[in-house]
Formats: C-alpha cells, structure tokens, sequence
C-alpha cells in the first residue's frame, strides 16, 4: 500500500463520512438520518473512488439514491398505505440494483462485503423503528470493517469500528430508555 496525496484525500474524506454517520446512530428523526447519511454516503464515495473500490463506490452512488428517493417518498405521500407501498418499491429496486452492480464490480468474495452492507442498512434504514435501525449497524460495522481492510482504508477500518461502539450503544440507550418506561 502506497501512501501518496491520493491515499491522503481518500483518508480525509472517511473521516468526514464516518463524523456524520456516528452522528446518526444518535439521533431520532428519520428525516434528520437520511439527510446525514447522503452526505456521508456522499463522502464516502469519493474516498472509495480515489481507492479504486469498485463495489464500494457504486454502493455509496446507490445508498444517496436509495436515501433522496426515500426522503421524497416521506415528504409526498402522506397515505400510510400508499407510503408502505412505495417504500418497497424503492427498496425492492434498490436490491435489484445491488445485485446487478455485485456481478459488474466482483473481485472477490471480500467485495461483495460492500454489497451485503448496504443491503443490510437499506432495510434498517427502510422501516422505521429507530431501535431496529441502531440494532443492525451491528452488522452493517462488521461487514464495512472487513471491506475496509480489503480496500486497505486504514481510518475506514478504525472509524467503522468507532461506529460500531457508537451504534451497540445508541441501541443499548434506546433498550434502556424502554426498561425506565415499563
């Protein structure tokens, strides 16, 4: 791994992607995580474009379509039904999506990494229980750490795992938060 101006940038833009994200997993409006997770999907495609990381670049262009589409849908359609059935829509094409850019950018079982943690934030981020949400960025950090060290982004790997700390315990005060209650 060659550390040049171009591995430099690819760094700095994970670290403004990972501010972000950390900042979701702390939050409660839905509206409010989706605007925040375009932006750090958004920084976060730069860094793996700069690291030449195919799946992981298309991933992210998904994830802010995915994102504005599911932001339109909140502030359009008001109907519940109406609502429910958009959302799946959207997220039955994104999943389609996914699964054709996996055939195009495969270089191995590690790059689909990036593959299985979008598909598993997609549905945190699709159905609305915040707790649901927090719970599997359990997995989402694990998948995203182990594609890291894949695409060789040393803060992408120190920073996932700081997500991941941060999503266990944004999970862990929404389950506390429940116990005070009952």
């Amino acid at each position: 791994m060659e550390i040049d101006q171009t591995y430099i940038m690819s760094q700095v833009f994970t670290i403004l992607m990972y501010a972000l994200l950390g900042i979701t997993y702390q939050v409660k409006s839905r509206r409010k995580i989706l605007i925040l997770s375009i932006f750090s999907n958004a920084f976060q495609g730069i860094a793996y474009l700069l690291l030449n990381a195919k799946s992981g670049f298309i991933m992210c262009i998904l994830a802010i379509l995915r994102d504005i589409f599911m932001m339109v849908i909140s502030d359009k359609i008001k109907d519940e039904k109406t609502s429910k059935r958009a959302y799946l829509s959207v997220i039955i094409i994104f999943y389609f999506a996914m699964i054709i850019s996996a055939i195009f950018t495969y270089e191995g079982m590690l790059s689909m990494l990036s593959i299985l943690a979008t598909a598993i934030y997609t549905y945190s981020i699709w159905q609305k229980n915040e707790k649901v949400y927090k719970a599997l960025g359990t997995p989402v950090g694990i998948c995203w750490i182990a594609y890291n060290i894949f695409v060789k982004s040393i803060f992408g790997v120190v920073f996932e795992s700081i997500i991941l700390i941060c999503s266990i315990v944004g999970y862990v005060r929404s389950r506390k938060s429940i116990d005070d209650i009952t």
